[in-house]
This record gives C-alpha cells, structure tokens and sequence, in this order.
C-alpha cells in the first residue's frame, strides 16, 4: 500500500515543499472523476422480489472497472451496498463510513456479489461505487434504489 499511497502523498506537496499536515485529512479530499455514462446497478435481488432471510445480492458496473481499496488507477473503485439508507443521507465528497456496518457494507476487496441476511420485512439497497480511498466519485456512481421484502 505504501507504493500506492507514496505518490499520492507528492501530489500533497504544498507550496515551499512542505506536506499538508494532516496527511489524513487531505487524503479524505481526493475525490475520482467518474466516466460520463458510468452506472451502477443491482442485478439481484429485482425491485419488489420477496427474499429469504438469507440471499444472494449481485452488484452491476457499467462503464468503470474494479480495483480493491487502496489501489489508485483511473476509472476504477470499489462497491459499497447502503442498507436502508439512501446515498442522499451522506456528503458524497467525503469518505463513506467505516462505522455504520449494519447500513454501509464495504466491498474493499473488490466483491461483486454478497449474501445478506436482513431480519424479515421492507428494506432497500443502493449501491454506491467509490474510489481507492472509499470517496464516492465525481459525478457519483450510485444505482437506483431496490425495495425487497424478506420473509
């Protein structure tokens, strides 16, 4: 991870060649610029379906590639699936939460399916596609939202 981030870290450099102080703070302000057309969508389960407790989600990606987290190459990124939340409710110029497991579920491997477990009644799941560093890109790359019901 270091090579990934060494060079990152030089872009950094700010006037009079002095790094930004809180390196983790100008980290969490790199945002990627996303493909025109870019689209993220969920391939299963289908908008209304009735699941099981325990089911299968599959994650779509048009126009951009996978990359694991920390890894920075041009229109790439990984999956993040929102759990009964809606990508409206974050700042899409900052890094997604680490902490809310139960509603922000990270992908940073480079995953394109999972199986979920969701107590029985309504949920929704969007997808939101994100940078190297879990930054939404630039338009974000966010699908629409599916409402499930789990018996």
């Amino acid at each position: 991870m270091k090579k990934v981030l060494l060079p990152l870290f030089a872009c950094l450099v700010i006037a009079g060649g002095a790094i930004a102080e809180d390196k983790k703070a100008a980290l969490a302000a790199i945002r990627s610029d996303s493909p025109k057309g870019a689209k993220a969508y969920i391939v299963l389960p289908r908008e209304g379906k009735t699941v099981k407790k325990k089911f299968k989600v599959i994650f779509g990606l048009r126009g951009m590639g996978i990359a694991p987290a920390g890894i920075n190459m041009p229109d790439t990124g990984h999956h993040h699936l929102l759990v009964d939340v809606d990508a409206k409710d974050y700042d899409m110029s900052k890094a997604l939460p680490g902490d809310q497991m139960d509603k922000v579920k990270h992908f940073g491997k480079g995953q394109t399916e999972t199986v979920l477990e969701l107590t029985p009644g309504k949920h929704t799941l969007q997808l939101v596609f994100a940078n190297f560093l879990h930054i939404p890109h630039n338009p974000p790359v966010v699908s629409e939202k599916v409402t499930i019901v789990v018996e």
